[in-house]
């Protein structure tokens, strides 16, 4: 969506529309941190997590700091970045399913790097990432609890 202005770019109709909407699309960790102090208390949520940049975020729209700002902020919170953090997971919106070994190559590679960092909780913003990483997981022996960041944020509000 962040990309419609420049994919209606040519058309007459829609360019200035589209341009004008893809000005409008931010993930919502940029809106929160835009937004500054807290406005909900933060419990807090001990764990050891580990954030994986979801490609969506981190390449093709440069948000690689807010997500882990979001979760720096809740209180307990040990945030770890894996090993070789800039490489895909290998679900890349389709990929693992029409390039399945491949993928599953690189979500076993990046499993270990997060497995050697002994999580509590892993956390991306995407949910290609969340189920490619948890098969990942699985076959290498692990069942990790995987979650968006907004899920720790409400655990953290919630006091759970």
């Amino acid at each position: 969506m962040k990309e419609y202005g420049e994919l209606f770019h040519e058309d007459p109709a829609w360019s200035a529309r589209a341009q004008a909407f893809s000005e409008k699309v931010r993930d919502v960790s940029e809106v929160l941190v835009e937004l500054g102090e807290p406005r909900a208390t933060r419990h807090p949520v001990k764990a050891r997590v580990v954030y994986h940049d979801a490609c969506h975020l981190a390449h093709a729209q440069g948000v690689r700091a807010q997500p882990r700002a979001l979760l720096a902020a809740i209180p307990g919170i040990e945030l770890v970045s894996p090993a070789e953090a800039e490489i895909c997971c290998g679900s890349a919106g389709i990929y693992n399913l029409v390039q399945p070994e491949p993928a599953a190559q690189l979500g076993e590679r990046k499993a270990r790097h997060i497995a050697a960092l002994n999580p509590d909780i892993i956390a991306t913003g995407n949910p290609g990432c969340i189920l490619q990483i948890a098969a990942a997981g699985r076959r290498l022996g692990h069942d990790w609890t995987i979650v968006h960041p907004i899920e720790l944020l409400d655990r953290s509000i919630k006091g759970e």
